[in-house]
């Protein structure tokens, strides 16, 4: 495998599972120094462990990336412990579906202080380490979510539409620097973010083709090579939610028939469910 970030710097969040822990394993097979951030230090210490055994560099650094305090003491105890920071993937998130109204607030804060008020933070913070490498890269993880507004998961829908917003216009802020800002929008992915909730998950989610967090992750490491705006997955699936956002009227004619084809789908993940349970 061909070696595009050897002695390179990474930190990762939310990378204790799912999208997260498939950038990180393939970072580190790419030769980089993965920093693997998120709340739960057994399980992150164990990611980093398989890493290293396949032959990786990858520590655990547990940290909430709500916590303002912790992440600036994060960006230090990297550049201590790695020599630096020069790619910085923001993937933590947070999710509560279902009608706003029958949501607690507090659930409703935190998918923003997840999914946008933490990943505009620790940019911030990681800024300076960045430029003192001579630049560097900053991958956001939105959401199609984020292209189109989905009921019942409103909330959702505007934390990543503003973090799609912040990724675009920072890399103008930047333009010129040598730091790269990207966009990694994924529809539905076969994690247990989205699978562990399929009751709540809305039916039309399903009528859409299923990626794996390892198609995901992919991208996320092309997106840090090249510093392309913006990438999604699958891409049909982008086109039609910018052409439903911006035509209204299509997306009312849709969605009936998504929400059908979904139903449908769902009901196969349900079985597939039982069929592995003991």
């Amino acid at each position: 495998m061909a070696e595009r970030f050897a002695g390179k710097v990474a930190i990762v969040t939310g990378a204790s599972a799912g999208i997260g822990s498939a950038v990180a394993r393939l970072l580190a097979a790419e030769g980089a120094r993965v920093a693997l951030v998120a709340r739960t230090p057994d399980v992150l210490e164990w990611v980093a462990g398989e890493i290293r055994g396949a032959g990786g560099d990858a520590r655990a650094f547990p940290a909430d990336v709500r916590d303002h305090a912790a992440c600036a003491a994060l960006l230090a105890a990297v550049e201590a412990e790695l020599g630096g920071l020069d790619i910085l993937v923001n993937n933590a998130g947070a999710n509560h579906r279902g009608p706003v109204e029958e949501q607690d607030p507090a659930a409703l804060a935190q998918i923003i202080d997840v999914n946008l008020t933490a990943p505009i933070v620790l940019t911030r913070l990681a800024l300076p380490y960045l430029r003192r490498r001579g630049g560097g890269a900053i991958v956001n993880v939105a959401s199609i979510a984020g292209q189109i507004p989905v009921a019942h998961e409103a909330t959702y829908s505007a934390s990543k539409s503003g973090l799609r917003a912040f990724t675009f216009a920072l890399r103008e802020e930047l333009e010129g620097s040598g730091i790269t800002v990207s966009a990694v929008s994924p529809g539905p992915v076969d994690t247990g973010f989205l699978m562990a909730d399929l009751d709540h998950v809305p039916d039309m989610i399903f009528a859409n083709p299923m990626s794996t967090a390892d198609q995901v992750a992919a991208l996320v490491l092309d997106s840090a090579a090249d510093g392309v705006a913006e990438r999604t997955i699958p891409a049909l699936t982008g086109y039609m939610a910018r052409v439903g956002s911006a035509l209204p009227i299509v997306k009312r004619a849709l969605v009936p028939l998504l929400e059908e084809r979904g139903r449908a789908v769902k009901e196969q993940y349900r079985a597939r469910q039982r069929a592995a349970t003991p």
